[in-house]
């Protein structure tokens, strides 16, 4: 097949019986239905077989998280494009085609994301992704659609094709020959932001990111771990830190990596002063973590620098967005979307 549309599930029963009907409806017809299952306790796995035959099922050894998962899982499927779409995502008919189109005439684009709205009020942007993602010079991700916790409601302001510098996980098309290239995802991250590093990597072998808003899905988000969870603080926290220092180019790194550590004892105290204390020793955690694999992902790095073709600069805001966010008052990408602020 030249499409294969994988979900990876863990657990997931009520969003496969939920949402798994319409990615079947509306499938093209060059594409292939998987479902990798990450060793689920419930009885998703028989639930599957019973109902939806056709679908392909991959059976992971064990929960080891989104990024071994779809790696262990894509190991085994031959298509030209993956599209990793989350268990908890509704589809729309004619969702494939577009992005898909996009992808065949341009060989350079890696990886490309449609418009993610939020299930739950399809009017906003959903967190995950909304309408491309972008970074800022400290390593902070954000979106067009959303800027850290504040959403835009859709009004067609970004249905513009357009480069980004990362494209969500929930969501993701994938030039298989790309994601092969780099390796696949960092396993090290285990969840969240691994689809940042993947992006980053393939940015800087010379490939595009891109966002297609003819193409849209709507997205429950915090399925597997709420956004309220200090596990899912903790996470944001170590592996932000291992994205910078595996992929920042050379310049001025050793000092935004020392801001952003600044800035992460900012948030601590924020949530200390707030009564999140297990917000706050999340933080704690994810810096002891990142400092005792730090040789590790400096490795990693050293390689990496090895490979790059050219620094990636599409999508990265020269400023910081936290700043901008907290000091000047700033909740909307279009307010601070400056053509001299961002890189070509």
């Amino acid at each position: 097949m030249k499409i294969a549309v994988v979900i990876l599930n863990w657990n997931g029963k009520k969003f496969l019986q939920q949402f798994l009907p319409d990615v079947i409806g509306f499938n093209s017809a060059d594409s292939e239905i998987i479902v990798a299952d990450n060793a689920s306790t419930d009885d998703s796995v028989e639930y599957l077989k019973k109902s939806f035959p056709s679908v392909r099922i991959i059976l992971n050894k064990d929960n080891s998280g989104f990024a071994k998962g779809y790696n262990d899982a894509l190991k085994e499927v031959n298509a030209q494009y993956y599209v990793l779409l989350n268990s908890d995502v509704e589809v729309t008919p004619m969702w494939l085609e577009p992005v898909i189109r996009l992808m065949d005439a341009d060989s350079s684009i890696a990886a490309c994301q449609p418009k993610i709205k939020a299930f739950h009020n399809k009017e906003l942007f959903e967190y995950a992704g909304a309408a491309g993602g972008f970074i800022d010079k400290y390593g902070y991700p954000f979106c067009r659609g959303r800027i850290l916790e504040a959403l835009e409601a859709d009004n067609g302001q970004y249905d513009d094709v357009r480069e980004i510098f990362w494209a969500t996980g929930a969501c993701m098309f994938v030039r298989a020959a790309h994601f092969r290239e780099v390796n696949g995802f960092d396993e090290d991250f285990f969840a969240h932001m691994e689809e940042i590093d993947l992006c980053w990597r393939m940015k800087n072998r010379g490939h595009k990111v891109m966002y297609c808003p003819d193409s849209h899905v709507y997205h429950v988000g915090g399925g597997t771990l709420n956004k309220t969870s200090p596990k899912k603080t903790y996470l944001n926290f170590r592996n932000n830190l291992i994205l910078i220092c595996k992929n920042h180019p050379k310049k001025y790194f050793l000092s935004k990596l020392f801001i952003r550590m600044v800035l992460d004892g900012i948030a601590g105290i924020k949530f200390l002063l707030s009564g999140q204390f297990e917000h706050f020793l999340a933080i704690l955690k994810a810096h002891k973590s990142f400092y005792s694999t730090f040789s590790k992902t400096w490795n990693k790095r050293k390689l990496l620098q090895k490979a790059i073709k050219v620094y990636a600069t599409t999508g990265v805001y020269r400023h910081s967005i936290i700043s901008d966010f907290y000091l000047r008052g700033k909740r909307k990408f279009s307010e601070i979307d400056l053509k001299e602020r961002f890189h070509k």
